[in-house]
Formats: C-alpha cells, structure tokens, sequence
C-alpha cells in the first residue's frame, strides 16, 4: 500500500510538516488545491503550493477541488507534479485530461461519496488513477464513510481491463484503512499522521 501525506490540516504550519515528510518513507505528498468555488472552504495558495513543490522532496499528488478547471489545471500544469487529479462533477473532462497528458503529468479522477461511479465508466481507459474520495470534500478530520465500499469493490474488480491505480481519500487511520487495504493501491492520510508525534510510525501503520 502507498501513503499520501495530505497537509490540509497542517496549512498554517506546513513548512515544519514538510520537513518531518520528508524524512519518511511516505510515497507522496497529497496536495489538496480549493478556491471555494467546489467547496465551503479554500487551501494554499499558488505561491504556496510552488513553494510547498519546492520543499518536499516527494512525488507531489495534487488534488483539486475546483470548478474553475481551466484556470488552476494551467496553473498547476506549470508546477510539474507528478499527478494532477480533478473532480468527475465538472464539464468539459476529456478535454482537462487531455490537457494535463500533453503535459507528461499522470491525471486522475475524483469522485464524491454521493456521486454514481457510473459517471467516471467513460474515461476509466483514459486515466491512471481514481481517487474515490471517503468522506465530502474540503475538511480535513472526518470520519470514513464506509458507503464507498460498493465503489472501490467495482474499481477493483473492473481495474485489469484498465491500468488506473485506486486512490482513498478521506477518514483514513489505522483503523478504517482495514476496510479498504484489500481494494486500494494508495490511501491519503492527513491528521492521522500529521498529528502524531512520529509520522514514520503512523505511515507504517497504514503500509
């Protein structure tokens, strides 16, 4: 299992989160990018983020919760992460995965927790992940919501005529990561690890 560090909950203070990252094993570092158009709330900045890009010395996955996809995919484009995934619940997603692919940049697709999965089944050919995403987005600290089960059991059933990665996001600790261990390839953990006292012991937790 691979481990993305969200730092959502650490945006006042994510220099030192950083830092303590980037002296585990975690696997990426889980960028949650809002401008309060898809959610209540907003997170980092662009300058932010470059500097954040610029700090860690991990894969930057970069999730972002946006109706205004083609200003922020260009923006973030510029970044040069590994990832960029956006939500199924815009228009216009062939185009955004086309534009970030011309890129070289692994794109992925999000999914609420009370969205069909039937609307993603048109581009699963097209995509390298789905982020299935565990609890309703834009707040770090909720609880897992084991409905998406049904959804991760059909990604993982479905996922050998494809070649996308599953992602979970969402509500993720030590312990609700048993309900998705047999199904996911990554999982996003935030407070989990960011309010422990030794972020390696928590990521080996979820490993």
């Amino acid at each position: 299992m691979k481990v993305a560090v969200s730092i959502l909950s650490e945006k006042d203070n994510y220099k030192e989160s950083i830092e303590k990252i980037n002296k585990t094993d975690a696997d990426y570092l889980h960028l949650d990018v809002m401008d309060g158009s898809f959610t209540e709330s907003s997170s980092f900045s662009l300058n932010e983020s470059k500097e954040i890009k610029d700090l860690c010395n991990k894969n930057v996955d970069v999730h972002i919760m946006s109706i205004n996809l083609r200003k922020i995919i260009s923006e973030y484009i510029n970044t040069n992460p590994y990832n960029i995934t956006f939500h199924i619940e815009n228009n216009d997603i062939e185009k955004y995965i086309d534009l970030i692919k011309e890129k070289n940049i692994k794109v992925g697709l999000a999914i609420n927790p009370d969205t069909d999965l039937s609307t993603i089944y048109p581009y699963l050919d097209k995509i390298d992940r789905v982020l299935v995403m565990s609890v309703v987005p834009g707040k770090g600290g909720q609880k897992f919501m084991e409905s998406v089960i049904p959804k991760l059991i059909y990604l993982k059933e479905n996922k050998d005529k494809y070649n996308y990665e599953i992602e979970v996001d969402g509500g993720i600790n030590s312990d609700t990561v048993n309900f998705v261990k047999d199904y996911a390839d990554i999982v996003v953990s935030g407070s989990f690890i960011t309010n422990s006292n030794d972020y390696q012991e928590s990521i080996n937790k979820l490993k």
